[in-house]
């Protein structure tokens, strides 16, 4: 008989239920240690799932998921939107971890999701390092920010302005190490540096952005079509239609990777002016009654595409591919 595992995790501590004909198992509680997986993988081991589903939230359920499939263990790691949105269909009323655990096991159950491939350690490790830039890049910009509130104040301290400066200072050596460091992990592996210089034929895309984009990508499974690329970064098109009294406008889902969203929008924008096959197409979307906001993020779609394209086939990119003539002749 099947036996489908929910594993609902936070930082110090992860839990599990079991469902087997329909029944879910009383809760059962392991710490996020190397100890504590040890003894989950065990407990799952005897337990012998056809499918254990973990949530992909924040950092911690990496690990975890990492040590069951080297265990070999099934492991399916599902979007938590999905997971929201069936917790909200099942008319689930109370949230706690082992209420959510049981729910992944009866998700399980129901949705038989795919099983999950744990990403090479480079990528990985890439990716880290692409996230902390963003994160460090997002903090200076801030504290560029405050500076130029500070120097627009007659009265400000001296001592103030030189602070933030000394910060922003620190902020630029950090981010330039973690460059370096992010480009030499690239310089050791040979599709890594395939695909960045791929990335960087793209107009728009300078060192910074083919790191920052190819860090959220690379850890990806290789079967992935161009519109699934399109809703884990979130630019996929929502519609809200029913009957004839609902019809609301369509709008992006951003239900997906933020880091992908942010990374794409300054090289999209930058396209627009530079390649005149990206300018077309925007000016056409405009033309037709797009805001300027629609049309920057279909072309980031469009964007986002060509450099998955890189990925799984390494070719360089190529805009010809992308964006139609009719828009040049127009």
């Amino acid at each position: 008989m099947s036996v489908f595992v929910g594993v609902d995790i936070s930082a110090k501590t992860f839990d599990l239920v079991s469902r087997k004909a329909g029944h879910s198992s009383k809760t059962e509680q392991f710490k996020q240690t190397p100890d504590g997986h040890a003894k989950a993988i065990k407990r799952l081991t005897a337990l012998q799932p056809t499918v254990i589903v973990l949530e992909a939230t924040g950092i911690y359920y990496l690990d975890l998921a990492v040590a069951l499939v080297q265990a070999g263990l099934p492991v399916a790691v599902i979007n938590p939107k999905s997971f929201r949105h069936f917790a909200e269909l099942m008319l689930t009323g109370s949230k706690t971890d082992g209420i959510d655990a049981a729910l992944l096991a009866e998700y399980g159950e129901r949705m038989r999701p795919r099983l999950w491939t744990p990403p090479d350690e480079a990528c990985l490790a890439l990716r880290d390092l692409g996230r902390q830039i963003n994160r460090l890049t997002a903090t200076r910009t801030q504290a560029k920010n405050r500076l130029h509130a500070l120097q627009s104040k007659r009265s400000t301290m001296p001592l103030l302005i030189e602070d933030e400066q000394e910060g922003i200072d620190l902020l630029d050596r950090r981010i330039e190490r973690l460059s370096k460091a992010a480009l030499a992990l690239i310089a050791q592996n040979r599709t890594l540096s395939r695909s960045l210089e791929n990335m960087r034929a793209a107009k728009g895309i300078g060192e910074a952005s083919a790191i920052a984009i190819l860090a959220e990508l690379c850890v990806l499974p290789q079967h992935l079509k161009a519109p699934q690329v399109s809703r884990f970064a979130g630019l996929d098109v929502r519609l809200t239609q029913s009957g004839t009294s609902v019809n609301r406008p369509a709008r992006l889902s951003k239900a997906g990777n933020a880091y992908l969203r942010a990374a794409l929008y300054m090289p999209a924008m930058s396209a627009v002016r530079h390649d005149p096959r990206a300018k077309a197409f925007y000016e056409a979307l405009v033309s037709r009654g797009k805001k300027k906001i629609q049309a920057q993020c279909a072309v980031m779609r469009k964007y986002l595409t060509g450099l998955w394209a890189c990925i799984q086939t390494e070719a360089a990119f190529d805009s010809t591919l992308l964006f139609s003539d009719e828009h040049m002749n127009a």
